[in-house]
């Protein structure tokens, strides 16, 4: 392997460690918010401060490579690429830690019967699956798994879709849960960004291997 090979893979390892590492925040947030756990919720909030370290070296190692290198071709695509989802594996960072802040913050437990009725915890196991597969497209250069995640996303706007009415129902039937609900709404809504982060990435991954720009695509034509 020439120089700048062992340095793309350096690269790579170092965004699959990343993005373990926001898997894990996700799915701890999955679970502190299930069990009400606020110590679990504590310290994903602690790691993030990990998150926002590895964005940082990333970013530097991206730059190193260029000022170094000058990559062409899908070297350059691939350094480019990691720019974006190395930005986008943040953003799913702040978003874990952005539940967990809510779990904190909340003074008694969640009513389970809302979070069952607005299918919350479906769409978090979905989100959590939808990474773990752009993981692997990444980790595969599997363009067939990353276009699958388009699909997969529409599952997430569905029930983020239905969500108000659903959040409405359960008010309707115990006024009491209205601030758990309004909570779930709250958390709906940042579950539904994992959705839009990771068809970001896909979007990267399609990039850097085929050379093809989705971005924007979705607008003009309605569909990937």
């Amino acid at each position: 392997m020439t120089q700048l090979e062992n340095e793309i893979q350096s690269v790579k390892v170092e965004v699959v460690s990343m993005w373990n590492l926001v898997e894990s925040q996700l799915q701890k947030a999955r679970t502190a918010l299930v069990n009400f756990d606020r110590d679990l919720a504590r310290e994903v909030v602690l790691k993030e401060k990990r998150v926002n370290a590895f964005e940082l070296k990333l970013d530097r190692d991206c730059e190193d490579v260029f000022a170094l290198y000058c990559p062409v071709a899908i070297d350059l695509r691939f350094l480019l690429a990691v720019l974006k989802i190395n930005n986008n594996l943040e953003r799913i960072g702040d978003i874990a830690e952005g539940i967990c802040k809510y779990i904190i913050e909340a003074v008694n437990d969640f009513d389970q019967n809302v979070f069952a009725k607005t299918e919350m915890i479906k769409m978090f196991d979905d989100s959590i699956r939808i990474l773990a597969d752009t993981r692997l497209a990444f980790e595969r250069e599997d363009t067939i798994l990353a276009r699958s995640i388009f699909k997969k996303d529409e599952v997430l706007d569905k029930i983020n879709n239905n969500a108000i009415a659903r959040v409405s129902e359960c008010i309707r039937e115990d006024i009491n849960v209205m601030n758990d609900a309004l909570f779930v709404l709250s958390i709906i809504r940042k579950v539904e960004r994992v959705g839009d982060q990771a068809k970001n990435i896909a979007e990267e991954i399609i990039f850097y291997i085929e050379a093809k720009v989705l971005k924007h695509q979705e607008e003009s034509t309605g569909k990937h």
